[in-house]
C-alpha cells in the first residue's frame, strides 16, 4: 500500500547554460556558462546525459516539482513505468489517470510514498489540486491532495499520472551536477509527464531541441559499439 507524500512549497534558483557535444553527450561551455540565468528550475526537466551511469537516473527524464536553494530540489522521474497497476493501490483514482494506468517510479526517495501530478487546463485551482510554482509552459501542472475525494477534482483534470517516491538532491548537490555534465536543463511540455509512450521519452525530448542535441537521441546504449 502507497502512503500519500507530502512535499514542501519552493521557489527556485538558477541554471547553468550550454551546449551539448554530439560525439561526448558532455555539456560544453559556450561562453555563458558562468552567467547563471535568474530563471526557475521549478516546472523543467532534468534530462540525462548519455555519461549518466548512475542506474537510478541512467536516461532519466525528469520533472522538477520544487527547487529552493537552502532546502534543495525535489523531482519526480516521468519514464520509468513500473507493472504496478493503480487500481492495486489506489483504486478510486484509477478512472482518471492517463494510460499507461500504472504506478510511475518517480525515484529512489519514499519509494513506499505516492504523489501524483495532474494537468488542468483553465484558469480555476479545483481542491486538492496545487498548481506548481513553475515557468508559464507548465503553469497548469499541479500536484494532487491523493487523500482530497477524487470526484472533487474529476471534472477539472484533463491528465494525472501517480508515482512511488521521488528524486531529491540536498541544497547545491544538484548545481554541482548540472556543472559536472551528469544533467541538461531543458524547457517542459505539459505532455511530457503523461506520455502515452514513456519508453520513447528520452529520445523524444532531445530530439525536439534540434541541433547538436537531436543527434544525442540516437546514442548508442554503449558507446563502444558505435
Amino acid at each position: 500500500m502507497l502512503a500519500c507524500c507530502a512535499v514542501r512549497r519552493g521557489r527556485g534558483q538558477p541554471r547553468r547554460r550550454g551546449r551539448a557535444d554530439a560525439a561526448t553527450g558532455k555539456l560544453i561551455d559556450d561562453g555563458d556558462m558562468d552567467e547563471m540565468a535568474s530563471e526557475d528550475l521549478a516546472g523543467r526537466l532534468l534530462v540525462a546525459t548519455p555519461m549518466l551511469g548512475d542506474p537510478n537516473f541512467r536516461r532519466t527524464v525528469v520533472l522538477l516539482v520544487e527547487h529552493e536553494v537552502e532546502q534543495g530540489t525535489l523531482g519526480v522521474v516521468l519514464n520509468r513505468p513500473t507493472k504496478v497497476a493503480v487500481g492495486q493501490v489506489l483504486e478510486p483514482w484509477t478512472e482518471l489517470v492517463s494510460n499507461p494506468p500504472v504506478v510511475f517510479s518517480g525515484g529512489p526517495v519514499a519509494p513506499n510514498s505516492a504523489l501524483a501530478l495532474a494537468l488542468v487546463p483553465g484558469t480555476d485551482e479545483p481542491v486538492g489540486w496545487h498548481p506548481l510554482d513553475s515557468v508559464p509552459a507548465t503553469a497548469r501542472l499541479g500536484l494532487v491532495d491523493l487523500d482530497a475525494p477524487p470526484g472533487l477534482l474529476a471534472p477539472a483534470i484533463a491528465s494525472l499520472r501517480v508515482y512511488a517516491g521521488y528524486a531529491g538532491w540536498s541544497a547545491g548537490q544538484l548545481d554541482a551536477e548540472i556543472a559536472e555534465g551528469a544533467w541538461y536543463v531543458l524547457p517542459a511540455e505539459p505532455s511530457d509527464a503523461f506520455s502515452a509512450e514513456p519508453d520513447r521519452l528520452w529520445p523524444t525530448v532531445l530530439r525536439r531541441q534540434g541541433g547538436e542535441m537531436a543527434y544525442l537521441a540516437t546514442y548508442p546504449d554503449d558507446p563502444g559499439l558505435n
